[in-house]
């Protein structure tokens, strides 16, 4: 593992550090979230031009800039730093990869440029608050149960009368840039019982029967929808064998890492703007940062925001850690960001105060896909850390020539039930025939 960054990447990352440093402070953040489209479409466009982002994970062949998964994340953690309320998140992601994974060559061959083009957003669409559990980060259901299981809830598929599609009936909520998104990829149950099976199937922004609300969220720059579909025409993205679940799982290991970034990233630009404050804050004559128990608690920051980032680049080149390091990302970002409104005094309490952006972004984040001690404890089932130790087989245990012999215990150690047995067995290897000799009683002593 190489751990220096490559030119191409400290290139993209100045370049994005640059644009957004004019373009995304906390006041055009502000401003861009409260838009209709919940983002400045402008700057959206100027990103996709120049720097290909929407793209920068998508093959060459489909219009992409041809790099790997671990550039969008480098990348995102510079969007991380300012909190871009964009598409990017939703779009190239969690979306480009399963239309790379599950779509057929005339479905990748239509979608995929648009998409790295930025001139077509698109949103995933899992049912109830289960975007952790579809994605794999907090648990493995392989069932499916999250998308409906055939019963009421979630959203239901089937296959239109006319054999010229499927239709989609239900509801999905907290959908990220669902409201915006012009193509949304809906997981659906269908099948009923005996055939139960998830699939994902695509839905244009105008197709008839679908109806967008904008939901009230506590992170503004992560803007969220409801979906109503109600008997919505729908194209199946790739075959009825798709591995959905699978292809949902992968992308969630890959996502994992940029949402990780984005976090180290928060929570990096928290602890900075919190530094630069108690520089200048001044109390008893003094500046606030001077103070010894500040200085301590900033230290405890900072060693908490690099032990991240190191999780985080490590993730980056190894996906399949992503899900310690969103944990220790998402646990730097709270930490980073409740401790920036403390030190930030009366002021840091204030709800409109900019500190509370990041506060906010880490408690979304946290819902949406956490909590911190479920990414963890999932990760460490993956690993096998707490797994039963497998049983020694009855052959290695009597050893190449006949069993083993089992020590006598010391003197007043409780013995165990193999070495009752040992002692209970007979020299030749059968069983004892006559009761073994009972112990002598103990001679008496006059004192």
């Amino acid at each position: 593992m190489d751990a220096a960054f490559t030119a191409e990447q400290d290139e993209i990352r100045r370049t994005l550090r640059e644009i957004l440093g004019k373009r995304c402070g906390p006041d055009e953040v502000k401003a861009a979230v409260r838009t209709a489209a919940g983002h400045d479409r402008e700057l959206w466009q100027q990103l996709a031009r120049q720097l290909g982002l929407p793209g920068i994970a998508v093959a060459e062949e489909y219009g992409g800039v041809g790099c790997a998964p671990a550039d969008l994340a480098l990348a995102c953690e510079e969007t991380g730093r300012v909190l871009l309320p964009s598409p990017l998140l939703a779009t190239a992601a969690l979306c480009v990869p399963l239309v790379t994974a599950l779509g057929t060559e005339a479905q990748r061959s239509a979608l995929l440029p648009p998409l790295a083009a930025g001139g077509l957003t698109a949103a995933l669409a899992v049912s109830g608050p289960a975007l952790a559990t579809a994605l794999a980060l907090t648990g493995e259901d392989t069932a499916g149960h999250w998308s409906g299981g055939g019963r009421a809830g979630g959203v239901q598929a089937r296959a239109d009368a006319s054999g010229g599609g499927w239709r989609l009936y239900g509801e999905v909520a907290q959908v990220l840039d669902g409201h915006s998104a012009a193509l949304l990829l809906v997981a659906a149950h269908t099948g009923g019982f005996a055939r139960s099976r998830t699939l994902l199937f695509l839905v244009r922004e105008d197709a008839p029967g679908l109806v967008r609300t904008r939901q009230a969220v506590l992170d503004e720059t992560r803007p969220q929808a409801r979906l109503e579909l109600r008997d919505v025409p729908a194209e199946l993205l790739g075959d009825e064998g798709a591995d959905v679940l699978g292809a949902l799982a992968a992308t969630g290991r890959t996502a994992s890492a940029v949402l990780a970034a984005e976090a180290v990233g928060a929570a990096g630009q928290a602890l900075a703007r919190t530094v630069e404050y108690v520089r200048q804050r001044e109390q008893f004559g003094r500046a606030i940062g001077s103070f010894q128990a500040v200085k301590h608690r900033l230290a405890d920051l900072y060693v908490q925001v690099q032990a991240a980032r190191s999780a985080v680049y490590y993730a980056a080149w190894d996906p399949d850690q992503g899900g310690l390091a969103l944990a220790q990302a998402l646990e730097a970002l709270r930490l980073t960001a409740g401790e920036a409104i403390q030190l930030h005094g009366g002021i840091g309490f204030t709800w409109e105060h900019d500190a509370h952006l990041y506060f906010k972004r880490a408690a979304a984040d946290e819902l949406l896909f956490g909590p911190v001690h479920r990414l963890r404890a999932h990760a460490a089932d993956r690993a096998g850390l707490f797994a039963a130790p497998a049983p020694v087989p009855a052959a290695a245990a009597a050893g190449p020539s006949g069993p083993v012999p089992v020590p006598a215990p010391a003197h007043g150690a409780p013995h165990s039930a193999a070495q009752d047995a040992a002692q209970d067995a007979d020299p030749a290897g059968g069983p004892r025939t006559t009761p073994p000799a009972s112990p002598p009683a103990p001679e008496k002593v006059t004192v």
